[in-house]
């Protein structure tokens, strides 16, 4: 079974942004409310995806993904998506990584406006990886940030205590 694991962070500052490598908009909806399984379809560029994922909060879960044509993806987001996500995705590379592992910063836009979300994804879920100072605190184990809670409760949406 394929499996996804990553960490989650909050970003902390704007530092970050003088390593970025290069960035890609990306909008998503999701095909399913919540339940046993995130079912979402992505653009990401002009690349298309469907993304199956075990809805399980933590570091690990089993993860499918598919490409699906550009056509029936934009069909699927203006028709069938119980909810939609709006973000620029930039990549940086980690520092002291010894597999290649790159940051992926989520600025989201949208109803997620003003949200940064920073993630990586490792070998093991175990695996050490340094933590650079832009880094804020810890979110692999709060379901509020995962994007699927997102698109069905925007941050806008959340009381100001609950923000970051």
């Amino acid at each position: 079974m394929p499996l996804e694991i990553e960490r989650k962070f909050l970003v902390a500052n704007d530092v970050w942004r003088a390593h970025v490598t290069h960035s890609v908009e990306m909008r998503q909806g999701y095909l399913t409310r919540e339940g046993q399984a995130s079912v979402r379809v992505r653009l990401e560029g002009e690349a298309a995806k469907l993304n199956i994922k075990a809805a399980v909060v933590g570091s690990a879960r089993a993860e499918y993904e598919y490409d699906i044509p550009p056509a029936d993806c934009r069909e699927l987001l203006a028709t069938l998506c119980v909810g939609r996500v709006e973000k620029t995705r930039h990549y940086v590379p980690a520092h002291g990584a010894h597999d290649g592992a790159v940051w992926e910063i989520d600025e989201f836009v949208g109803d997620n406006a003003g949200l940064v979300v920073a993630e990586i994804e490792l070998q093991a879920a175990d695996a050490a990886f340094e933590q650079p100072a832009w880094l804020g605190r810890e979110l692999t184990d709060d379901r509020r940030y995962y994007n699927h809670y997102l698109a069905l409760h925007p941050y806008a949406s959340w009381p100001e205590t609950e923000r970051g």
